[in-house]
This record gives structure tokens, sequence and C-alpha cells, in this order.
């Protein structure tokens, strides 16, 4: 099964995995707390302005809570900039969902992303007919096709490399690369997996 890009996130804990049938000459790159993907060096030239973008951010809010970010474009920076003011994790992610809308591309590509919190975790996504931000407790996920409503996700990694490596080698079709991310009191963690690049 094909399901575009997705996220998982649980209390502690989240992941995101990009699939991609279009563009698979792309990799996650540490950018200092910021996780990005882009194209790789022998990656064919694109206009395409959904290629690249960070994919998981490190942020810490006005009451030092560490938090992570995760998901599938430009929403990412927004709303981590929004926690990092103070916002709810909610507010967070629906309001730069509301503002960036899905994609306008060729399939209207719902946007999805995650917070992660050391005791709490939010998901979100944005498609064509919808709006959906949830809080959960047990690890959700949400992807631009086929699962674009959060659902329950059978995650059995406890740390950022192997949440990484778990989402890369699920059972979906077109695994392109992953990344993971772990929080708890003393910080977040973040990690990626190439696929052995």
């Amino acid at each position: 099964m094909y399901v575009g890009r997705f996220v998982v996130v649980a209390p502690g804990i989240g992941g995101y995995r990009v699939s991609s049938r279009s563009f698979p000459n792309r990799r996650v790159r540490d950018r200092g707390g910021t996780l990005t993907v882009g194209p790789t060096a022998d990656a064919p030239e694109t206009d395409n302005p959904y290629v690249s973008y960070n994919c998981a951010r490190a942020v810490e809010t006005p009451t030092e809570e560490p938090l992570a970010v995760l998901g599938n474009g430009s929403h990412v920076d927004p709303v981590a900039e929004k926690l990092e003011r103070g916002y709810p994790a909610r507010d967070a992610l629906a309001s730069a969902l509301l503002a960036l809308d899905y994609e306008k591309d060729d399939y209207d590509t719902p946007r999805v992303a995650g917070v992660v919190g050391a005791e709490s975790a939010t998901i979100g996504t944005v498609r064509r007919d919808a709006l959906l931000v949830e809080a959960v407790e047990e690890p959700t996920v949400v992807a631009t096709y086929e699962t674009d409503s959060p659902e329950p996700y059978d995650l059995t990694a406890t740390d950022a490399e192997p949440v990484a490596t778990e989402l890369l080698g699920a059972d979906l079709e077109h695994p392109v690369c992953a990344a993971g991310a772990t929080v708890d009191a003393d910080g977040v963690s973040l990690a990626f997996d190439n696929g052995g690049d």
C-alpha cells in the first residue's frame, strides 16, 4: 500500500517517513537541531516547492518545556515558532496547518504534522476537506494518502534512531528516508535513517 509521507507520534516519541514515487532521490540531513529533507546530489533538478523542507525540529517553550515537531513540509517551521512563543500544541498545529492549507499540487496532498512532549503528543492534518488535530496517548499515525485521518499505529521502538529505522522498514511502498525523535525531561533527541547511505 502507498500512503506517501506519514507522521507517528506518542508521548515521548515520534517519527516521520518520506515515501515517494515521484522524488525518491532525497535524504535527511542534520542541521544542528533541525532535520531537513532535501534532494541528493544526483537528483534530477526540479522547481517543485514541496521536495525540500525541515521535517523535524527541537524546540523549547517559554516555560522551558522541550518539544519535537515533525511534519511533511514548510508548516514545520511555523508550528515550531508558535510553540516557542507559548502556543499550546493544539493551537500551534491548527493555526499553522490552516494558514498553509493542503499542498497545491496535482494530488491536493495533505499536510501532516505532530508535536511530541515528554508526557504529551498531538497530531494533525489538513486535507482538502478537513482540518483534524487530536491529542493522543498511544502511537498514532496520519499519512498523506489512504491513512489521512489519525489512527493507531504499532510502534515498538523507544529511541530516536530505532524509530527512524522502524518507520523506514515498515511494510509500505516506496520508502525513501525517515526521522525519529524522543523527548524527555532532559530535552529532545533527533535521529534519521537514509537506508544505509
